[in-house]
């Protein structure tokens, strides 16, 4: 009681702020926060925005008590008392239940709001900045990576390298994204009112109209429910990711192209051939990953294909139909080549009526009759008219370009390598599929599979699903291409025969006689001891007989996925780092010896502990020959949208990965990369490998920073000196072992073990959590 009462009298102490004193504290609690002057006057009209909002629509009081908290919460803020931040909490326990869901929603409202603002700060501070060179001295345009790298290797080495860049990110369904889409819609839609309001500038009526229209948007983003009333199902969250690809990829992958080029090419641009080549490929796991995952069936996956299909095929269609109606060059300032003429031909034959109608209209504008035409065609691919449809791509890329050579040959080369060109950009980005569907399950099913199918008898609903997956990517490569799923992940690949299951199972799924799926089959090491053994099991795979045909058909190409989240859970995310740099250096050594195109595929989160972190400083870190132009991670959960969502940061960041991969080949780049390998070494206790166990076995933090200080290079002891803290004690514990995860019970080798750091108390050993 006596406690009690003394905690009352310091609440009392905190008295209820005026609301002069109130604003006085807000203004400046922003003013320490150095934020630029334009952001913060975002925030404020938006707040206010918000906050009229809520006196009209909200239950009466519900603005002043948000106010309430607010300038309380932030009194704590700065105060830095226990009874500030107590007054704060008073002031949330005192509501009901119905008035804490209104300011919680109210408060969400605001974070949105200030998230998008300091988003629009970033597209604002892009644009200002224009292509002006960072302070790093490191290139972050593929423009000045391409300068540099022809600095040290020469131009022409440099082009080569240019036109062989890859670029592969692939979506991931991981459900840390719980915006619901028409929340995100309405956040799009504020933040190009903010746009608008900016580029308003001093015209004051504009300036009322736009925020007359931001006070709407608002109103209708605090009366739309923030959540799904229902879990989202897997194909729920396809066609969220469609959204990125709708509002912002499809559009701003071709316009970094465009802005390399007008660099490269300088007065030149859009006059000629593109010197850069399509370099981004972009990869899903949404709907092909059933790695515990039981609602991601072959159905799903299926579904899947086509709803991204749906997608890419329409938006070909409209920008056809767009360019073709650009293209009103006449006959006689601009003929017709032989071919365009044939060309017009076989699409007058096969869809005579319309051929007619458009020729009526456009009577001597052949290039703008073929286009319509083949966007009628693409339309025909996407609701699968078989007279009328594209059997692949290529076909189609080959009627464009016979357009384009028309063009050239006429002398309109400007709008041969204008607009149509963004749309052959398009096609070869995305086909037909417009991401390349990837399947993923746990190696452990597969064996569990494989002893049912060997041993005959009836199959269980496990097998029969995890045959209809096989049987699934089947018809999807059938309908839109091998590109559009052929790659399938194992997880926890701990040998070649773990791949070579694969192929035997695809072999029980299709039957005797029936052509197989085309697959790669990609491991996929996940833990401390998975990637210690990577490089002896890659070593194993390449002379398989399931693998040797494959690697001969994709001239010695093989893709390796290295698991960043449960190598860090394992060991801590320093060994893991290390651990994966090293499994990095061995296997790129190894396929260098071997005359293996490697591409290092990285299982990458969003959170650090997950591997997350800029990715451009991650491709900058690799082994020396790890990268060597390709490069491919996984986007998950929010760093989707927030990587993706707005077109001005897309193109950033592409431009930013995109250059460090060029860069990343450079000589001065691997010299300083392997400097750094032989600095760690020297520095460090120990050599790599036994650096890894040094960690494991003294665990992260003020613990490790002492052993590496007080050691020499060859792993003794220091004598202590004057004016340094003493040593560390050695840490008091062993290394234990405990099976891997297995989500699925499904273990076959339970000795296969992975290490955790047991630490002793006096209650005896217990789990490190």
């Amino acid at each position: 009681m006596i406690c009690a009462q003394c905690d009352a009298d310091n609440l009392g102490r905190v008295r209820e702020l005026t609301p002069t004193e109130a604003i006085d504290l807000v203004g400046r609690f922003e003013a320490g926060q150095e934020l630029p002057e334009q952001m913060r006057a975002d925030v404020r009209l938006l707040g206010s925005l918000l906050g009229r909002v809520l006196q009209e629509s909200g239950s009466p009081g519900l603005y002043d008590d948000v106010e309430r908290l607010r300038a309380a919460t932030i009194q704590a803020y700065t105060d830095e008392t226990p009874e500030a931040f107590e007054k704060a909490a008073a002031i949330a326990d005192s509501f009901s239940i119905e008035r804490a869901d209104e300011v919680a929603r109210a408060f969400t409202a605001y974070f949105h709001l200030v998230n998008l603002v300091e988003e629009h700060q970033r597209v604002r501070v892009l644009r200002e900045r224009g292509d002006r060179p960072t302070r790093s001295g490191i290139p972050d345009t593929i423009a000045t990576a391409f300068e540099r790298l022809s600095s040290e290797v020469g131009e022409e080495t440099a082009l080569d390298r240019l036109q062989a860049l890859r670029f592969h990110p692939v979506f991931t369904a991981h459900p840390t994204e719980a915006r619901r889409r028409a929340i995100s819609t309405s956040i799009r839609r504020l933040s190009e009112l903010l746009g608008e309001r900016d580029a308003a500038g001093e015209n004051a009526t504009e300036t009322r109209r736009t925020e007359r229209r931001m006070l709407e948007e608002i109103d209708t983003l605090w009366r739309t429910a923030p959540l799904r009333r229902e879990k989202p199902s897997p194909v729920d969250e396809v066609r969220s990711v469609m959204a990125v690809f709708d509002e912002t990829l499809y559009t701003a992958v071709p316009r970094v192209y465009r802005r390399i080029d007008d660099i490269l090419q300088g007065e030149h641009a859009g006059s000629r051939a593109p010197i850069v080549k399509p370099f981004v490929r972009v990869g899903s796991w949404v709907g092909g990953d059933r790695d515990g995952n039981p609602f991601v069936t072959a159905s799903v996956t299926r579904k899947a294909a086509a709803i991204a299909s749906e997608h890419v095929l329409l938006g070909l269609e409209r920008t056809a139909q767009r360019v073709g109606r650009g293209l009103t060059l006449d006959a006689e300032t601009t003929p017709p080549s032989d071919a365009l003429v044939a060309l017009w031909n076989r699409l007058r034959a096969a869809d005579e009526d319309a051929a007619t109608e458009i020729a009526a209209r456009s009577p001597e504008e052949p290039h703008r009759r073929i286009l319509l035409l083949l966007a009628r065609k693409i339309a025909a691919t996407r609701t699968r008219n078989a007279d009328l449809a594209y059997r692949d791509p290529e076909h189609l890329l080959a009627d464009l370009r016979t357009v384009q050579d028309s063009l050239v040959a006429a002398g309109a080369a400007r709008q041969a390598y204008g607009s149509l060109q963004r749309l052959v950009w398009q096609v070869e980005t995305y086909g037909f599929h417009l991401t390349e569907l990837e399947v993923r399950q746990h190696s452990a099913v597969h064996r569990k599979v494989l002893d049912e199918l060997r041993a005959g008898g009836e199959r269980s609903e496990l097998t029969e699903e995890v045959l209809e997956v096989f049987r699934s990517v089947a018809s999807v490569q059938q309908r839109f291409g091998p590109r559009a799923a052929g790659r399938y992940i194992v997880s926890f690949t701990q040998s070649a025969q773990d791949l070579a299951n694969v192929h035997e199972l695809a072999g029980y799924a299709m039957g005797p006689g029936e052509a197989l799926p085309v697959l790669d089959v990609i491991p996929l090491f996940e833990t401390f001891a998975d990637l210690q053994a990577a490089p002896g099991i890659l070593a194993e795979i390449v002379s398989h007989p399931s693998f040797v045909s494959r690697l001969d058909a994709t001239g010695r190409r093989l893709e390796v996925m290295l698991g960043y989240s449960d190598s860090s859970k394992d060991v801590g995310p320093v060994a893991a780092t290390l651990a994966l740099y090293e499994a990095q250096a061995k296997i790129s050594t190894w396929a260098e010896t071997e005359g293996i195109e490697l591409t290092l595929f990285h299982g990458r989160g969003g959170a650090l502990g997950r591997g997350g972190g800029p990715a451009n400083s991650a491709v900058l870190a690799q082994p020396p020959h790890s990268v060597d132009g390709r490069f491919k991670l996984t986007e998950q959960g929010e760093v989707i949208f927030a990587r993706y969502g707005d077109p001005d940061i897309a193109m950033r960041h592409i431009d930013q990965v995109a250059a460090a991969v060029l860069t990343a080949s450079s000589p001065s780049i691997e010299r300083r990369n392997r400097g750094c390998r032989r600095g760690l070494r020297r520095c460090r206790p120990h050599d790599g490998r036994r650096l890894a166990r040094t960690v494991l076995r003294v665990g992260e933090g003020p613990r490790l920073r002492a052993v590496v200080r007080d050691r020499d290079p060859d792993g003794r002891a220091r004598p202590p000196r004057p004016g340094l803290p003493p040593r560390a004690p050695r840490p008091v514990g062993r290394v234990a072992r405990r099976p891997p995860r297995d989500p699925l019970g499904l273990l076959v080798d339970p000795g296969a073990h992975q290490p955790r750091r047991v630490v002793r108390s006096r209650h005896g050993p217990r789990g490190r959590r």
